[in-house]
């Protein structure tokens, strides 16, 4: 493959894909940089020229990092609500501005990676999601799969076979008219700003599920059902105030900005049947203050 420069310019050619992987891996934006990174060195330090296919390698590696990754966090939880602290956890968003996804955020959002998916594929054992997300997402061979997991490539078929179930359980087929979600979504935040609880339930799900994360600085939250949800909406009727419409993982969403253009709250809705069916809200400073906003607002 020549010398290391030439190497690395392949490399950088097959980030963007690496990144999308790792993204569904992890559901984490930095902890997805780390990952690639790691396949980079590891490529660095390995026969190069002996690999035949260098796309397909690294897609193995990294998946290979971030099943490693997931496994030190600790064993899986049944419903990934709350991380290993007990507080609620939600997938790092990613945002674009309101009228359409970044060209370079399209292939990190292929699939409609929304974040309803991604909480649901923190539901599964880092095996389940490791056997998933490269077959069904990336079409990865379950021989290649098996490999990596040290399973025969029958067993590897039935972990994504048991996945599948669940998330299409989980994650049943939102509404896919963007102009109708953003007018659902623009009538909660004005429901929300005039106090009209009646309004709010009207709008939501009954049995929506609402999750704050807060991080480690700020309170998390987890709310379910239209009318518990509603009642919390109207007390962040400041938020609604200050919402700027922005996509959310290619979803109509919204954000909230300090003054000096600090991020502040993102909100991420899922909608189906006209209904608000889930509401996601990062309020962690740490992890708003990681997010790329360039694009977004005109930035």
């Amino acid at each position: 493959m020549g010398d290391q420069d030439a190497l690395a310019r392949q490399f950088e050619e097959h980030r963007p894909h690496l990144r999308a992987v790792a993204y569904r891996m992890l559901g984490s934006l930095s902890e997805a940089e780390d990952a690639v990174q790691e396949a980079w060195l590891r490529l660095s330090r390995s026969d190069a020229d002996a690999v035949r296919n260098l796309g397909g390698w690294l897609t193995t590696v990294v998946g290979r990092v971030c099943l490693d990754m997931l496994r030190s966090r600790g064993a899986r939880r049944e419903e990934a609500l709350h991380d290993q602290e007990g507080r609620v956890r939600v997938p790092d968003p990613v945002l674009s501005g309101p009228d359409g996804i970044d060209p370079e955020q399209e292939i990190l959002l292929t699939d409609s990676v929304g974040i309803a998916l991604m909480v649901v594929l923190d539901t599964l054992s880092p095996a389940e999601r490791l056997a998933f997300v490269l077959h069904d997402m990336f079409a990865v061979p379950f021989d290649e799969i098996s490999e990596v997991l040290d399973r025969t490539p029958a067993g590897t078929r039935q972990l994504a076979s048991r996945a599948r179930r669940r998330v299409q359980d989980a994650t049943p087929a939102a509404d896919t008219d963007p102009a109708r979600r953003r007018e659902i979504v623009d009538a909660f935040l004005a429901a929300a700003r005039g106090g009209d609880f009646e309004a709010l339930v009207a709008l939501l799900d009954p049995e929506i599920v609402a999750r704050s994360d807060g991080g480690a600085l700020r309170p998390s939250l987890l709310r379910r059902g239209a009318a518990e949800v509603a009642s919390q909406a109207i007390t962040f009727a400041r938020f609604a105030e200050a919402a700027h419409p922005v996509l959310v993982n290619g979803s109509p969403g919204a954000l909230e900005l300090a003054a000096d253009g600090t991020p502040m709250t993102v909100l991420a809705f899922t909608v189906r049947g006209g209904l608000i069916t889930a509401l996601d809200i990062l309020v962690d400073p740490e992890r708003l203050a990681a997010l790329d906003l360039g694009g977004v607002l005109g930035r």
